[in-house]
Formats: C-alpha cells, sequence, structure tokens
C-alpha cells in the first residue's frame, strides 16, 4: 500500500522481498516439506499405534465385554422371572383347581347331608300322617257308629211325633238299612 506525503510515495513493504505468495506452495520449498510430512506422519504413527489406540481399543474391548456381560445376566434374570412366573402361574391353577375340588365336594356333602335330613323329615312326616289317618279312620269308625243310634234315636222320635206311638228298635233298623 503506498500513501503520498509532500509529494514523495512511500511503500509499506520491506525492501527486498519480492510478493511470491505462501511459500508452502513454491516449489522450491516441496523437498523439504515432504520429508517433514513422512517424518511427522511417521512419529503420530508410531505414538498413536503404540500408545493410543491399544488403550482405546483395550476400554472399547472392556466395555463390550461388560455390555455383553450385562446382556447375559439380564437374559438369565429374564429367563429365571419367566421361569419363576410359569412356576407361580402353575401354582396359582393348581390351587384354583384345588379350591373347586373342595367345593365341589363340600357342595356334593352338603346335598348329601340335605337329602338324608330331607329323607328323615319325609320318614318322621310320613309316621305322623299314617297315625293321623289311623286316628281319623278310628274317629270315623266311631263316629259313624254313633250316627247311627243318633239316627235311630231320632227316627224314633220323628215317628212318636208324627204317629203318636213309638216305634219299635227292629222296624228303626230295617227303616234305616
Amino acid at each position: 500500500m503506498a500513501t503520498e506525503n509532500h509529494g514523495t510515495v512511500e511503500s509499506t513493504e520491506a525492501p527486498g522481498h519480492e510478493s511470491g505468495g505462501l511459500p508452502q506452495l513454491q516449489f522450491q520449498h516441496w523437498g523439504g516439506q515432504i520429508v517433514w510430512l513422512l517424518l511427522i506422519f511417521a512419529v503420530l504413527y508410531v505414538v498413536l499405534s503404540k500408545g493410543l489406540l491399544p488403550r482405546v481399543s483395550g476400554a472399547i474391548d472392556e466395555r463390550g465385554a461388560k455390555i455383553a456381560g450385562d446382556i447375559a445376566d439380564a437374559r438369565r434374570l429374564k429367563d429365571e422371572a419367566e421361569a419363576q412366573a410359569r412356576a407361580a402361574a402353575a401354582e396359582v391353577a393348581e390351587a384354583r383347581a384345588k379350591a373347586q375340588k373342595t367345593a365341589a365336594d363340600a357342595k356334593a356333602k352338603a346335598t348329601a347331608q340335605a337329602a338324608e335330613r330331607q329323607a328323615k323329615e319325609e320318614a318322621v312326616l310320613a309316621e305322623k300322617l299314617a297315625a293321623a289317618e289311623a286316628s281319623i279312620t278310628t274317629a270315623r269308625d266311631e263316629a259313624m257308629s254313633h250316627v247311627r243310634t243318633v239316627a235311630e234315636e231320632t227316627a224314633g222320635a220323628i215317628v212318636e211325633k208324627l204317629t203318636g206311638k213309638a216305634a219299635s228298635a227292629a222296624e228303626l233298623k230295617a227303616a234305616l238299612a
């Protein structure tokens, strides 16, 4: 850049230097740059391959082994939990079956007891009914025997009232027969 001061032109560039661009892009410097590039690449390769990368790969391997172990443990625990769930379901089914059997047995026992009590009560009622029928038959027979006597007496009283003379017992029996 140039500035004008009292008629003279001053330059801001250093005297004796030519402007040729970046030195990295000049062909005369490429030989040394390639040597340094190869030297730095070799050093970085050795440092990374012998020092850093084994540690990183070791950490990755450890982490992979830990993850694989954790997955195996999780699968094992899952299998155990499923086995316990199946066992619990089997126990519940067994308990349910026992409960149903116990309920069925209790129902059958109660039905049998009820039938037995009903049979006993029916037998007692049948005995009472037979006794009542016998008592009724006896009372009816006795009442019928008294009816005949009452009928004879009533018929005799009616005949005496209507005719004025008493009927004989043989006449009354013949009339009622």
